[in-house]
C-alpha cells in the first residue's frame, strides 16, 4: 500500500509539473498610475472592476515601485534587481545608452521562463532596452500609443485562445493614464494633456468642476483641475478595460490557472508625483490574485515591484537564476501576520530623460519616510514633469505657504528630508532637523546603509557616479 501511495504522489506531481498543470502568469501594468482608484479610498476615482479583482485577491496597501520613471520601473519588473543592479537609470528612449547589463541578458523574466517552456507575449509597451533581446512570442504595441483598448484585448484574447498547451506569461500594459502631445502640422508638438475620452472611452466624463486640486501638490486652479479630471477619466478607462480582460481570462478557461498582478508602473504625471522619490510618485496600487495560495483580503506589508519577478518564478517552479533583490511575495499572500518579512521598503532614482543625474534614494518603515539626496547642494533637480505647471503656480503662492515651500524645495533639497506619513502623508514638512527626530533620523540611516551594503549600491561612490555621468552624458552618443 506504502508503495502505491507513493506512485499514486510522484503520478500527481509529475501531472502539477506538466505543461498543461503548471501556473500561468498575467502581469497588468498602466502608466502613471498611482493609488487614484477606490478600492485605495479615492473619493474621486469610480473604478469597479479593479475593486472586484482587489476583492478576490491580497490588496497591498503599501507598495512602491523601484523608481518613479517608466524604463527604470519595469527593468525591476523584468530583472527582480533595482536599477542600481540591472544598469537601467533612465529612459531607453533618452538616448543616451540607458539598458540593462549584458550579463542579465539571459535573464529576463520572458527568457527565463521561455526556456522553462512558457509561451510568452507582451501587449503594449516594454520600453526596456535591448528591446530585441527579450524572448517574446507576440510582442506588439498595436493600439497601445492609441490608447485603443479593444484592438489591445483582442490580441489578448488571441494570445489566450491559442492552441498550446504550454503554459503562458502575458505582460498586458495599458498606456493610461500618461500625458498625450500631438503631432501638429508644422512637425512641432501639442503641450502635453490627458484625453478624457477614447474611442466613446468612457462614456461619462468627469470636469474641472467634480475634483479637487491634488492634496499632495495644493494647487487649486481650474486649469490644473482640467487636468486632474483628465486623469481619472483615463483611470475609469482603464478599469473598463481591466473588466473586459478578466471576462477574457475566464471565457478562455484560464481565471483558476492564473496568477494576476496588477500595478502601475509609478504615479500620476504630475510635479512631486512621477520622477519624485515623495509618496506620489513611489506608491502604487499593487492587488496578487495567486489561485489556493492567496487569501482575499487588505495587507499591510510592504512590498514592491521587486518582488514580481520571484513571485512569478515560483509561481511556475522555476529557480531564480540569480540572487535577486527582491522576494517571493508568497508567505505574505497567505499570511499577512507571518513574521518573516522586510519591516522598511527602499526606492530610489538616478536618472529621467538625459538630464539632469540627480540620485535618490528613499526608505520607509510604513509611517516614516527619509530621503537621501546623493547630489544636494552640487547639481539641481528637476522641478516638474510632462509639461505640469504646479511649480510655476506655486510661486503666485505666499512664500511660507506649506505648498509653496514645498515646491521650492524641489529643485534644491537638502541632502536630508524626513517625513511623517501619518502626521503628513503629503510631505510638505521635512523634521529630519527636529531634535524630537533624531532617533528615527539615525534608524532609518542605518537602515538605509544596510540595505545599499546588501544590494551592492554603488551610487554611495562619488567616483562611480562621475563615471556614470560622464557615459550618460548626451554628447558621448
Amino acid at each position: 500500500m506504502k508503495s502505491a501511495s507513493l506512485l499514486l504522489f510522484i503520478l500527481a506531481l509529475t501531472s502539477a509539473l506538466s505543461g498543461t498543470e503548471r501556473l500561468n502568469a498575467l502581469l497588468i501594468t498602466a502608466d502613471d498610475l498611482g493609488i487614484q482608484l477606490s478600492c485605495y479610498g479615492d473619493p474621486i476615482a469610480n473604478t469597479p472592476h479593479i475593486d472586484a479583482l482587489a476583492a478576490r485577491s491580497t490588496r497591498f496597501e503599501t507598495a512602491y515601485v523601484s523608481q518613479a520613471s517608466c524604463s527604470p520601473s519595469r527593468s525591476t519588473m523584468f530583472t527582480g534587481l533595482y536599477p542600481h543592479g540591472n544598469g537601467h537609470y533612465g529612459l531607453a528612449n533618452a538616448n543616451v545608452g540607458f539598458r540593462v547589463h549584458e550579463a542579465l541578458i539571459d535573464n529576463l523574466l520572458p527568457n527565463v521562463l521561455k526556456r522553462a517552456g512558457y509561451r510568452t507575449g507582451i501587449i503594449g509597451k516594454l520600453h526596456v532596452d535591448p528591446e530585441k533581446r527579450f524572448a517574446f512570442d507576440l510582442n506588439t504595441k498595436e493600439g497601445f500609443g492609441q490608447r485603443d483598448v479593444r484592438k489591445q484585448l483582442q490580441f489578448a484574447r488571441e494570445f489566450l485562445e491559442a492552441d498550446s498547451e504550454e503554459p503562458w506569461f502575458l505582460m498586458f500594459n495599458l498606456f493610461d493614464p500618461h500625458v498625450q502631445r500631438d503631432r501638429l502640422p508644422d512637425g512641432s508638438r501639442s503641450t502635453q494633456y490627458l484625453p478624457d475620452q477614447v474611442q466613446g472611452i468612457p462614456e461619462t466624463l468627469l470636469s474641472a468642476d467634480d475634483v479637487p486640486a491634488w492634496p499632495w501638490q495644493g494647487i487649486d486652479t481650474p486649469e490644473q483641475r482640467t487636468k486632474i479630471a483628465g486623469y481619472y477619466n483615463c483611470v475609469h478607462r482603464i478599469d473598463i478595460a481591466i473588466g473586459k480582460l478578466m471576462e477574457i481570462l475566464k471565457e478562455t478557461g484560464h481565471d483558476e490557472n492564473t496568477l494576476i498582478i496588477f500595478l502601475g508602473d509609478h504615479g500620476p504625471p504630475f510635479t512631486r508625483g512621477k520622477t519624485s522619490c515623495y509618496e506620489a510618485g513611489l506608491r502604487v496600487p499593487f492587488i496578487v490574485n495567486w489561485p489556493g495560495i492567496s487569501k482575499p483580503h487588505v495587507s499591510d506589508r510592504l512590498v514592491g515591484s521587486i518582488d514580481i519577478y520571484p513571485t512569478i518564478l515560483e509561481a511556475a517552479g522555476v529557480d531564480a537564476p540569480v540572487s535577486l533583490h527582491g522576494r517571493s511575495l508568497k508567505p505574505v499572500l497567505r499570511d499577512s501576520n507571518t513574521r518573516d518579512w522586510r519591516d522598511t521598503l527602499v526606492a530610489e532614482f538616478h536618472y529621467h530623460g538625459a538630464s539632469p543625474f540627480f540620485p535618490r534614494r528613499a526608505i520607509t518603515d510604513g509611517r516614516y519616510k527619509l530621503i537621501h539626496n546623493l547630489l544636494a547642494g552640487q547639481a539641481k533637480a528637476s522641478n516638474g514633469v510632462d509639461g505640469d505647471q504646479a511649480w510655476n503656480l506655486a510661486q503666485e503662492l505666499p512664500r511660507d505657504h506649506p505648498a509653496r515651500i514645498a515646491m521650492d524645495r524641489l529643485p534644491n533639497p537638502p541632502e536630508w528630508e524626513l517625513y511623517d506619513l501619518q502626521e503628513d502623508p503629503v510631505e510638505f514638512f521635512n523634521i529630519a532637523n527636529a531634535q524630537s527626530s533624531k532617533r528615527i533620523l539615525t534608524r532609518l540611516k542605518e537602515s538605509l546603509a544596510d540595505w545599499q551594503e546588501q544590494t551592492n549600491d554603488p551610487f554611495g561612490d562619488s567616483v562611480f557616479r562621475q563615471q556614470v555621468q560622464a557615459k550618460h552624458q548626451p554628447s558621448a552618443q
